[in-house]
């Protein structure tokens, strides 16, 4: 598993074909009234497309990504599935004693939600810990190469996690993780805690209601006991979310091949369907153009196209359990952030059932994407969890992360 440096370099006649893509594009009507109740409204994209043809420049922002943002590929082998080439962000601390973390995203995010959060995660004090963070390009995501078979599921992406943190010498490490990426950071505590995974935090702590028969007398708590104001509005989003916002569910999770050709063949219909998201899964967030074009771009130019990244959902639907009892919850350390327009926002006695939660912390905006929206929270609380004082202080051994 040699690892080689990488730098993101478009071909030119891919940026050629975009531009005559953009020409050629054809916009639908809208009703007069519509507003976003339909879906994304035709003069944000009319607006965006104009950019993205006569304005955006890529070459700009490919540039400030390989700048920042230090690269690398490095085959993995998979059981069962061969060898993937997999693309990855790996910084190091100046802190030797640095805390290895693994960040691991989700969709319709990719690589790129490490950046705000890599400088802090790294930044080396006698007041807060450091870390050692290596952002994984999920398989079919970005630049990394994408699963070949079927059957690739959260078991897959966990190898593929562990595999590289061992190979570039983190034998012990953390994770964090929001949307599949808690899916995935919850399959590697399982699979690899104890021994390697020795903590987990997330911002995306997805629950169900306690069964009552295997956590009586949580469900009989969850019965009488009221929910906090917090609580109430977080359901009353996970509400909106779960009638109004999860229709992509269906269609990634039963046919994401159908959906895939307009998506890789059509850059204003990739930039319809994820633009949507990341306006109403966020907490009012301010998107810059440039901001969404890079975003957008960024699935547009993937390795394997932006259909690659769909098929996990079928993988979930059709061979993994949304709501893994509490029977199979992980029993290192946990943590959990929430924020108020998170897609499920689900009281704390469901919650806890997710593992050993040790650290829990409330924030007052932010949403889906909070390592983009309010990355200094976050961080806060990853902070604040594995610092001196914290739960999960020396959760690995020999390694506090302080200047």
């Amino acid at each position: 598993m040699t690892e080689s440096a990488f730098k993101i370099a478009v071909p030119d006649e891919r940026l050629e074909e975009l531009r005559q893509k953009l020409k050629l594009t054809r916009l639908p009507d809208e009703l007069e009234d519509a507003g976003w109740d339909y879906g994304a409204p035709l003069a944000d994209i009319r607006r965006l497309v104009e950019r993205w043809q006569n304005g955006y420049n890529w070459r700009e922002h490919e540039a400030q990504i390989n700048a920042e943002l230090p690269q690398f590929t490095r085959d993995v082998d998979v059981a069962g599935h061969g060898t993937l080439n997999i693309h990855y962000v790996h910084q190091k601390s100046d802190v030797p004693d640095a805390i290895p973390l693994l960040f691991v995203h989700g969709w319709p995010g990719n690589f790129l939600e490490v950046r705000k959060i890599l400088p802090l995660l790294v930044a080396a004090s006698a007041e807060h810990p450091s870390f050692h963070v290596v952002a994984l390009g999920l398989p079919g995501y970005g630049f990394s190469e994408a699963p070949r078979t079927k059957g690739f599921r959260l078991d897959q992406y966990a190898e593929v996690g562990h595999k590289l943190m061992l190979a570039l010498g983190y034998n012990e490490y953390v994770t964090q993780g929001g949307d599949l990426g808690f899916q995935i950071t919850r399959r590697i505590a399982r699979n690899y805690g104890g021994k390697h995974s020795k903590a987990w935090h997330t911002n995306f702590p997805l629950a169900q209601p306690p069964p009552v028969l295997s956590s009586p007398l949580t469900y009989l708590a969850h019965l009488v006991t009221p929910y906090t104001a917090f609580e109430k509005a977080g359901l009353e989003r996970t509400k909106w979310f779960e009638t109004k916002g999860r229709g992509y569910y269906a269609e990634h999770a039963t046919k994401p091949q159908t959906l895939g050709y307009a998506l890789a063949d059509s850059p204003v219909g990739l930039l319809a369907w994820i633009y949507e998201k990341l306006v109403s899964w966020t907490d009012s967030y301010p998107w810059d153009d440039d901001e969404v074009l890079t975003w957008i771009s960024s699935y547009y130019f993937s390795r394997a196209g932006p259909a690659a990244s769909l098929r996990i959902y079928y993988e979930l639907h059709n061979g993994e359990k949304r709501y893994p009892p509490p029977s199979e919850a992980p029993a290192i350390p946990l943590g959990l952030s929430y924020f108020p327009q998170e897609l499920v926002v689900v009281p704390r006695r469901w919650t806890r059932l997710l593992g050993n939660v040790v650290f829990e912390a409330q924030h007052e905006r932010g949403g889906h994407f909070s390592a983009h929206e309010v990355p200094a929270r976050l961080v806060g609380d990853v902070r604040a969890m594995f610092g001196r004082g914290g739960p999960a202080f020396g959760v690995v051994p020999g390694r506090t992360g302080y200047a």
